[in-house]
């Protein structure tokens, strides 16, 4: 699983990066996490407002910070 953190780099960018990390560590999810830093691929993806995260490649959330369990709630459908 790729998980894709979408954002300049900003602080709000790597605490989402930080509770999806966390998330994935819960769930026991083998993941590897890139960060998309490009204004145009960003949203070429479809996110308006940043930061925001992707699964495979496909944007899960976007436009604030989520919390660890919010991620746990979007990786989990990837799971079953």
């Amino acid at each position: 699983m790729k998980i894709q953190i979408l954002g300049p780099g900003c602080p709000n960018c790597e605490n989402l990066e930080k509770n999806a990390r966390e998330a994935a560590k819960r769930l026991g999810i083998d993941a590897s996490f890139e960060k998309v830093t490009d204004s145009n691929q960003i949203v070429e993806m479809g996110v308006m407002r940043t930061p925001g995260f992707a699964v495979d490649g496909e944007v899960q959330k976007s436009g604030k910070v989520f919390s660890t369990e919010e991620i746990e709630e979007s990786l989990k459908a990837f799971t079953a």
